[in-house]
């Protein structure tokens, strides 16, 4: 495909979004939204940067139409009282950006509810925002629901027998699932649309590596990790760059269900929105169909 820009939105007056995580590629991504004149709820769990990225959006789109929402992904009962909230203020949602994530904690973290950090946010939390939502986008107006992925999925396992890293810990290998996790239900969750008639297009999408506040707070203080990623920055693309794809996967009218773009250089770390390559293992449907059947047990929600 030609270089996409967000020049190439198109029009998204009366069309209402949800993007979770208020600053770094969730930011960009409802700024250009808006720009382009979509309703745009901006969710997350700080409310002082939810108010400075509505407050930025609002200054370079005085007319946008965005607000803030609270939504705490490490709290199943946060995505419960978050859905309930939308449900009881609208009749419909147009686009869900399954955005927001957490990376490489070098000690093993917990949520709210027990899960390992990555898995609860990254993953857990959108499964279960998906689901709380399904209503109002199974009567939207050609819905879509985007995931965001990473190019660490392709080095991503699914554990099913130890979902929690509970038997032993590596940030890498626990984030690398929750990624890979993330990509398999945005496969499965088409599938199941399709075969239920949902209306609803399921797609993934992944930033390649850009330098957004995710990296650079990632792993510990003193790593050699996270020296390239403050002292090399010609190594990562600008944040903005980084959000088209997932801009790409949200608007364009060639977007397809069920597919995964990312950047089209370097082995997808930057560029322009393209198809990104699927791992093998994100295409295993019997783990992904089990998986998702765990996932609803854990996050009490039924599609």
């Amino acid at each position: 495909m030609a270089r996409w820009t967000t020049a190439n939105i198109p029009d998204q007056g009366g069309r209402a979004a949800v993007v979770t995580g208020p600053s770094g590629l969730g930011y960009e991504t409802a700024l250009a939204l808006a720009m382009a004149g979509a309703e745009v709820i901006v969710a997350g769990r700080n409310p002082d940067k939810g108010a400075a990225a509505v407050s930025a959006i609002l200054k370079a789109a005085p007319l946008a139409k965005v607000r803030f929402e609270p939504l705490d992904l490490a709290s199943l009962a946060s995505v419960a009282a978050f859905g309930s909230r939308l449900q009881s203020q609208r009749q419909s949602l147009d686009l869900l950006i399954n955005n927001a994530g957490v990376m490489t904690p070098p000690t093993r973290r917990t949520t709210a509810d027990g899960f390992e950090l990555q898995l609860g946010v990254n993953y857990l939390g959108h499964f279960a925002l998906t689901g709380r939502l399904m209503p109002l986008l199974k009567r939207g107006r050609a819905p879509r629901v985007v995931t965001l992925s990473s190019i660490a999925a392709r080095n991503g396992a699914i554990n099913l027998g130890d979902l929690n890293a509970q038997s032993g810990y590596r940030p890498m290998a626990a984030y690398s699932q929750s990624k890979l996790a993330c990509l398999m239900f945005a496969l499965e969750l088409q599938r199941r649309s399709a075969t239920s008639g949902w209306g609803v297009n399921s797609i993934a999408a992944h930033p390649g590596v850009s330098r957004t506040d995710l990296l650079l707070n990632a792993p510990a203080r003193f790593s050699l990790e996270r020296f390239i990623r403050r002292g090399l920055p010609f190594l990562f693309q600008p944040v903005a760059q980084g959000a088209l794809p997932t801009l790409y996967a949200a608007t364009s009218a060639q977007a397809e269900g069920g597919q995964y773009y990312g950047p089209d250089r370097m082995g997808e770390t930057r560029g322009y929105p393209a198809r990104a390559k699927t791992p093998p293992q994100a295409r295993d449907e019997m783990v992904a169909e089990r998986l998702w059947s765990l996932s609803e047990d854990l996050a009490g929600v039924r599609f």
